[in-house]
């Protein structure tokens, strides 16, 4: 006979599908692990679907799989606080430090092959803390290292993908990495990290389609946003397309990047009426020889900066780095070989964007092959100490565009083709 802590249809509520984890023997004490309760709660909703509710709480919970045709639905004053065991999260028990890559982790809530999900209300806690020093530490030993670590949430191959109304926080590497899903929506979802905890991405859709992130607030210590498309995806042209983000604030962080994985391709991508304040990059389109693809078709409108540095990146001389993505063209010339996989970006419009930034204003890098072509600015306003400077570029446009800085020119070309300077 089936006890009442694992039967389903015992602790659904039959009308709606709803699991309660307290029903299941979930404590939320924030001491006692509840991973095996929360777990057959959502394996509840493997079959039928359903809502798994998390009442007001702590629940503290080891890696978690989710099922297609499930909400996971947290309720004011809940929390799902991942344990603070590294070994908690590999995929082979060992010594977390000497692990090969970020694939030997297992993400704190998972789950592949899906349709229709949802997380909405309460918090996500990663409990970042106990990672965050040891990467930290690499970083400074070798400068833009990345410490495999794993990530808060991944889910990969899934359409109709919802985050609503939810808080995600402290993750020990990037938040939320949608990974080749279609129709993902991120809605009022706020993501926090301290502003120095290293490669703590917010929001990652990496090789995905239609995808609407809107009225999102993030103050982290890496990407606010990165669109990546590492490789290609099967059926689909473009890896990563028909993607919207409008109306976030960007507080601490790197900026809103597409990048530095291009290889699978990106276009579509609209930004709209987002605002930066102290972030260490604005508006960036980030790769290098040996990551690139085609990237099309951006246009980023109605953006306010204040504290930015720079105010627009658009470069092809990454370096796994942030302020300092563009190294000098002579030194990465000869330094780095020439790859079948090199950055070809185009079609790029940014548009009504007033900027004040402490150190540089822009920087449009492409490379002596593949000069970025069809960049048009237009109604933009950037005071700055350095000026903007565009080297390996065709068919730029100026339109109304005023870069003030203290000293010297505005704009400095190099190998660049630029209309409108006249207008300066």
């Amino acid at each position: 006979m089936t006890s009442c802590a694992t039967d389903p249809s015992t602790l659904a509520n039959a009308s709606t599908n709803e699991f309660n984890v307290r029903k299941f023997g979930a404590k939320g004490d924030g001491i006692n692990f509840d991973t095996a309760a929360i777990q057959n709660a959502l394996d509840a909703c493997e079959d039928t679907g359903g809502t798994v509710e998390f009442p007001a709480g702590t629940y503290l919970s080891k890696p978690l799989t989710l099922h297609s045709k499930t909400t996971v639905k947290l309720d004011a004053g809940a929390t799902l606080q991942a344990s603070t065991n590294q070994s908690d999260f590999m995929k082979t028990p060992g010594d977390w430090l000497k692990a090969r890559g970020n694939g030997d982790f297992i993400p704190f809530i998972g789950g592949r092959h899906l349709t229709d999900v949802t997380l909405t209300g309460g918090v996500i806690d990663g409990g970042g803390a106990v990672w965050w020093g040891e990467a930290e530490k690499a970083r400074r030993i070798k400068p833009g290292y990345t410490l495999p670590r794993p990530n808060l949430i991944i889910i990969e191959q899934c359409k109709n993908l919802l985050l609503k109304d939810i808080t995600l926080q402290n993750s020990p590497r990037f938040h939320f990495v949608p990974t080749e899903c279609e129709g993902v929506v991120a809605s009022n979802v706020t993501v926090l990290d301290p502003e120095h905890a290293a490669n703590t991405d917010a929001i990652d859709p990496s090789g995905c389609k239609d995808v609407l992130i809107t009225k999102c607030h993030i103050d982290v210590g890496d990407d606010n946003i990165a669109i990546k498309a590492g490789r290609k995806v099967a059926g689909r042209e473009f890896a990563s397309e028909d993607i919207t983000v409008t109306d976030c604030v960007f507080l601490h962080g790197h900026g809103m990047s597409i990048g530095s994985e291009t290889a699978g391709g990106v276009r579509h991508v609209t930004v709209r009426n987002c605002a930066f304040e102290n972030t260490e990059n604005g508006i960036r389109i980030k790769s290098q020889r040996g990551k690139g693809g085609l990237v099309e078709n951006i246009i980023c409108d109605g953006i306010t900066m204040k504290n930015v540095d720079p105010a627009i990146t658009l470069t092809c001389y990454y370096a796994n780095n942030s302020a300092g993505d563009t190294i000098a063209p002579a030194a990465a010339d000869h330094t780095m070989k020439m790859s079948e996989r090199i950055p070809v970006y185009r079609n790029i419009r940014i548009s009504n964007l007033t900027a004040t930034c402490p150190k540089a204003a822009g920087t449009i890098a492409g490379l002596p092959e593949s000069c970025i072509t069809g960049v048009v600015l237009e109604n933009v306003k950037i005071s700055a100490a350095k000026s903007f400077e565009i080297r390996n570029a065709r068919g730029v446009e100026l339109k109304n565009v005023t870069v003030t800085v203290p000293k010297g020119e505005a704009f400095k070309l190099n190998n660049a083709q630029v209309e409108g300077l006249n207008s300066h």
